[in-house]
């Protein structure tokens, strides 16, 4: 059951579907349930029509009782599944039957049978027409008790609220618990639904970076090993391709399990070694004290993002980065590689990650030739 607000004049209840559970087994159960709150107004209508010398009334009463209770229950457990429309022409079949049931029972002016009616009124309408309603039928109560005594007592009108406080309170009640319920799963959803972007989101940082430096750097280890006389260094490339693969591993579990915090001075360090593994003039930052702390962790994020795509997609030979207290760029001379940023990849991630501080991404080409990914707060 959903609904814009609970009052509010457009909120027609609508129904999720079962989300737990048997179908069958729910709606049985929810059957029985309502079939229980028609067991006094039918043993009374039984034993009436099972009197000797009882008559034809007494027993189409119990007909037209058994009708209105079978269609209430129809109206309580399908009901909210039914457009506007056909609600109420079933909330119009439930309040004529009342009206039958108490014109049968030779009393007009019995009207205690609407609560039935009127439960699945603010049960299926929005709850601010079922108050109304319910105002209304009280209102028709103390009117027809007037009509056929000729006075209105004070005990009379405190007599007919239990008919419509009762009906009205217990439906609101189901409803708010309904809601409330349907919000917590929604919230559940939202809240996987959430950490399974932030895990895509951190994965493809984390192992973007990893992986491109790895390959660069296992590439100059060959082009060295190729070249045969500087083994030691090819050694040393190897070495860092090795630590690399246990940083990585490490990063991977601990983006996993929601403790990986970037630190922008460690990503300078990574960006450094990773491009002069790549043969690219780096030009970068001695320091990054003057950055504001809340920027740090997403400029390092956006210098991981920068310099990756750089050394995969730009064929640059020379990168700068500039870093001032509310921003940093990220530069290449090499052609431009828009395609590195596509929705879906690095600048979306990026974009969430400066939003939630306040910042803004942008990434394009430059006049002069080559591209630039850029980071700012205001």
């Amino acid at each position: 059951m959903r609904g814009q607000d609970l009052f509010g004049a457009t909120a027609w209840p609508e129904l999720s579907a079962f989300r737990r559970g048997s179908v069958r087994f729910a709606t049985a159960r929810g059957v029985v349930v309502l079939a229980l709150f028609l067991v006094w107004p039918l043993k009374g209508a039984v034993e009436a029509a099972l009197r000797p010398h009882a008559g034809a009334l007494p027993v189409v009463t119990l007909a037209v009782m058994a009708v209105y209770g079978a269609s209430w229950i129809l109206a309580m457990v399908h009901g909210v599944a039914r457009p506007p429309r056909d609600r109420l022409l079933l909330l119009g079949w439930l309040f004529a039957l009342a009206v039958a049931v108490a014109l049968l029972r030779a009393d007009p002016f019995d009207l205690g049978h609407l609560a039935y009616a009127l439960m699945a009124a603010v049960w299926l309408l929005p709850a601010r027409w079922g108050l109304l309603l319910a105002l209304a039928v009280w209102v028709a109560e103390v009117a027809a008790t007037w009509a056929a005594t000729g006075v209105v007592r004070s005990s009379t009108v405190v007599e007919v609220l239990p008919h419509t406080v009762t009906p009205v309170a217990v439906s609101l009640l189901i409803r708010v618990a309904i809601q409330l319920s349907q919000a917590r799963e929604e919230i559940e959803a939202l809240a996987v639904a959430a950490e399974r972007a932030r895990l895509a989101r951190d994965l493809h940082d984390v192992l973007g970076h990893s992986l491109t430096a790895i390959s660069a750097k296992a590439g100059l280890a060959r082009r060295l090993l190729e070249r045969g006389p500087d083994l030691e260094r090819a050694l040393d490339e190897l070495r860092d391709v090795e630590r690399l693969s246990r940083q990585a591993h490490a990063e991977v579990r601990a983006t996993v399990s929601g403790q990986r915090r970037p630190s922008l001075a460690v990503e300078l360090a990574g960006a450094r070694a990773a491009l002069r593994a790549a043969g690219i003039t780096a030009t970068l930052p001695a320091a990054v004290d003057h950055v504001p702390a809340d920027l740090r962790e997403p400029f390092a994020y956006v210098l991981r993002e920068g310099v990756t795509n750089v050394i995969r997609h730009s064929g640059a030979t020379r990168c700068e980065v500039r870093l001032a207290e509310s921003s940093l760029e990220v530069r290449d001379d090499g052609r431009a590689h828009p395609g590195a940023y596509a929705a879906g990849n690095g600048l979306t991630g990026l974009a969430e990650r400066l939003d939630a501080v306040g910042g803004r991404i942008e990434a394009g080409p430059l006049p002069q030739g080559g591209f630039r990914l850029r980071a700012s707060r205001a």
